[in-house]
């Protein structure tokens, strides 16, 4: 997206120009014709390199664009992480009669700027998440993400345990995951493999960690920026919905998304009782 940390107009001179402006001035200067016409007629920069956070597999996707626009898929409120190569921006192009690149550029500028794109990349080669769905089959796998918050503007880690409850198990429809395994891939599973024995499953002398669902509300919000990391750093949330009470070591932490005052949690390191 425009605000996030990365969008494929990053490079590209004239976008430089008004890259500085506030979100919506800028998604309005873009839509200048004359600014979109020189834009699309340029070539991105160099981004990657000494002193920069981006990647050379940047400017590799980057001079490939009309290539990997076939995973490139407009985020929409369906919030859809499996779509169909048809809802490509490579088929969407194709069918208005326009580059690629420019059907890219009118999703981004349009409105306030605030439009997503969702790129997925090696694990969608197939143009499904059939790959991950062989992976998380493995009596071995783990189901979890992170990267210690290192790309807090381009995913949004947290909304992993909702997605795998209403995708893999409620709607995927095919190859669907029983609930019971995913329960048990997202509690017993990691809490054994990290070492932290006394939580993972509901019995009598085990902490009291539960989590009360409603799996007809479970669902997870288009992400969304906010600025609210030190020195004005910016990161996506993703707000879950259907999660009615949360109890940790037996205590209410949260109820219909209101935080209670209790704050029974600690610092947990592995092997320690």
């Amino acid at each position: 997206g425009l605000d996030a940390s990365f969008h494929p107009f990053m490079g590209f001179p004239s976008y430089k120009e008004v890259a500085h402006f506030p979100l919506a001035e800028r998604a309005q200067a873009l839509r200048d014709p004359a600014r979109k016409a020189r834009i699309l007629s340029e070539k991105s920069e160099r981004l990657a390199g000494d002193g920069s956070a981006i990647p050379p597999l940047v400017d590799i996707l980057l001079a490939k664009i009309d290539m990997i626009s076939g995973r490139m898929f407009a985020l929409e409120n369906t919030l859809n992480y499996e779509p169909s190569v048809m809802q490509s921006f490579l088929v969407r192009a194709k069918q208005a009669g326009i580059t690629p690149l420019e059907a890219i550029y009118d999703h981004l500028s349009a409105g306030t700027g605030e439009g997503l794109i969702y790129f997925p990349i090696f694990n969608y080669n197939e143009g499904s998440l059939d790959a991950v769905r062989r992976m998380l089959a493995h009596p071995r796998a783990l189901s979890s993400l992170s990267d210690a918050g290192a790309h807090v503007g381009t995913v949004c880690d947290a909304s992993f345990p909702t997605f795998m409850l209403t995708h893999w198990v409620r709607d995927r429809g095919r190859e669907a995951i029983p609930l019971e395994t995913a329960v048990e891939m997202l509690t017993r599973r990691n809490a054994q493999y990290l070492g932290l024995s006394d939580r993972g499953v509901i019995a009598p002398g085990m902490r009291a960690d539960l989590n009360a669902i409603d799996p007809q509300r479970l669902s997870v919000g288009l992400p969304r920026l906010v600025r609210d990391l030190p020195a004005g750093g910016k990161r996506f949330v993703q707000k879950a919905e259907g999660y009615v009470a949360t109890w940790v070591a037996g205590e209410q932490v949260q109820r219909e998304g209101e935080i209670t005052a209790a704050r029974p949690g600690r610092l947990v390191r592995m092997g320690q009782s």
